[in-house]
Parts: structure tokens; C-alpha cells; sequence
């Protein structure tokens, strides 16, 4: 089994959820980035989503986009992104790593050059945002036959013909947005995300994990119940932004609460 089978059938085996948490790389700089992700991981984050920086982050949401921005001034690109995966990857050997990204700084790196780089860094498996299913074959031709599964996102709109096709070319758990609009924000409605999440385990044994919006112990006791896991992203970003020097302690509180939640 990979690291995405291991830690879900752990999980289950133990009645858990997943927590999944987003950082953007290399905010502010890369040793605090690095900081604050190993403080993550060793309070409870279950599988850990490396945010490429990128200038036209179209599906991110203020929080993301300015974290990016802060990154990509303090001289952050992918090949310190791949530093910085591997830095965590030797000190949390069983953690699942996610390269989160849009397409142009992977074509701009070189997909021919990028599987043995993911090897190398450690990488799971990749959440590329603006990357539809029929258009992959380039990117996952190109990986050497490597087990680096590419996460696909569903939508809340996203009809049961359009799930299956999706479904069919995923790998390690599945990503479905609660919420319409960019990360951080929108108006949920659980029903509906209780319903897709039902289709989407009937449609494919893959885990599915809730993401978009969510921030809080209390999110994650209402949304956990729903799937097999949750996503954060923004409120973390955000989180560590404000503690500034004592971003990582400050993580590490909020990440244990919402592990307990979801324990709960």
C-alpha cells in the first residue's frame, strides 16, 4: 500500500477522520513555512498539501493569493518547493504529501524532468487545480509509470456522468468543495454536500475529503460525520500569518482542536 492507503485504512480501522491542511510554500520564508508545517504534522495533521506559489491563483480566495504573493517575494519557486517537501518527508516518514498546484510552474519546470523530482522530494501524490481529466495524459505520460496519483477535485454542481469521469482517473482520496465560490468563503448547504459525498463513495472506493470554507472545531464535528475527511487551508494560512514568530505554536493548538473535534 502508499501512504494514502496506509493512513485512511488506519484511520478507519480507528472510526477517524482525515485532516488534511493546506500551507502555502515558503510563507513568509522557507524556514518559518517549514516550522509551522512540521508543527502541523506532529500535532495531528493526517495528510499535508504543499501549496505551489503562483501569481493567477484563480480558484484561491484573498488569504491564499496574498500567502502566495509573501511566498513568491521571499524568492519562493518549485524546485524550493521540492526542498522544502523533502525536508518535511525526513521528519514525517509515513505522512502523505501533496504538491498543490496550478499547471503553468509545472510545464515551466518541465513535466518530462518532474517525476524523478517528485521521487526525490518524496511527493504522494499531486492536487493540480486547472488540470481537467482530459487533458492530463500529458502530465501523467510523462511521470515514468511512478505511483503519484493526481487528486481530483468535484464541485458542489458537479453532475453524476461528469463525477464518473473524474473518478475514474483519481488517485488518493477525493476532493470535494462544500461550497461554490474561491477558497475561504461561499454558503454551504449540508444536505447537498451530504449527497454528493454519497454518490461520490458509491461511484469509487476512494476516500473523499470536505474542503473550501471550513475553519473550526465546530465545522469539522458537523462536516466530519459527512465523509472521510476534512480540508483546511485558509483558516490555517491565516492563522499563521497573524502569530507571525509564533506561528508554529500557535498551529499546533489550533490543528490539536480540530483533531479533537473531529475525534469527537
Amino acid at each position: 500500500m502508499n501512504r494514502f492507503e496506509r493512513t485512511f485504512s488506519r484511520l478507519a480501522d480507528r472510526n477517524r477522520k482525515a485532516l488534511v491542511a493546506y500551507f502555502t510554500a515558503g510563507d513568509p520564508d522557507f524556514e518559518t513555512s517549514f516550522a509551522v508545517m512540521d508543527a502541523a504534522c506532529a500535532a495531528g495533521v493526517d495528510v499535508l498539501e504543499l501549496g505551489v506559489p503562483f501569481s493567477d491563483a484563480t480558484s484561491d480566495g484573498p488569504v491564499i493569493q496574498a500567502a502566495a504573493r509573501r511566498a513568491l517575494d521571499a524568492g519562493m519557486t518549485l524546485c524550493r518547493v521540492l526542498e522544502l517537501a523533502a525536508r518535511i518527508r525526513a521528519a514525517h516518514a509515513e505522512t502523505p504529501l501533496v504538491l498543490f498546484s496550478y499547471y503553468n510552474p509545472l510545464l515551466a519546470y518541465g513535466v518530462d524532468r518532474l517525476g524523478p523530482a517528485l521521487d526525490a522530494a518524496g511527493i504522494d501524490g499531486m492536487l493540480i487545480v486547472d488540470l481537467p481529466p482530459e487533458e492530463s495524459a500529458e502530465l501523467t505520460d510523462r511521470l515514468g509509470g511512478r505511483d503519484i496519483p493526481l487528486i481530483r477535485l468535484v464541485a458542489p454542481t458537479t453532475p453524476a456522468e461528469r463525477m464518473r469521469t473524474i473518478t475514474a482517473g483519481a488517485g488518493g482520496f477525493i476532493y470535494l468543495i462544500t461550497r461554490t465560490g474561491v477558497t475561504g468563503s461561499g454558503t454551504l448547504d449540508q444536505a447537498a454536500v451530504a449527497r454528493q459525498a454519497k454518490a461520490l463513495q458509491a461511484l469509487s472506493a476512494l476516500p473523499v475529503c470536505l474542503g473550501f470554507g471550513i475553519s473550526s472545531p465546530e465545522d469539522a464535528r458537523e462536516l466530519g460525520p459527512l465523509a472521510d475527511g476534512i480540508v483546511i487551508g485558509s483558516a490555517f494560512v491565516k492563522l499563521a500569518h497573524a502569530a507571525g514568530s509564533d506561528a508554529p505554536r500557535a498551529v499546533s493548538h489550533r490543528v490539536a482542536e480540530i483533531r479533537a473535534a473531529l475525534d469527537r
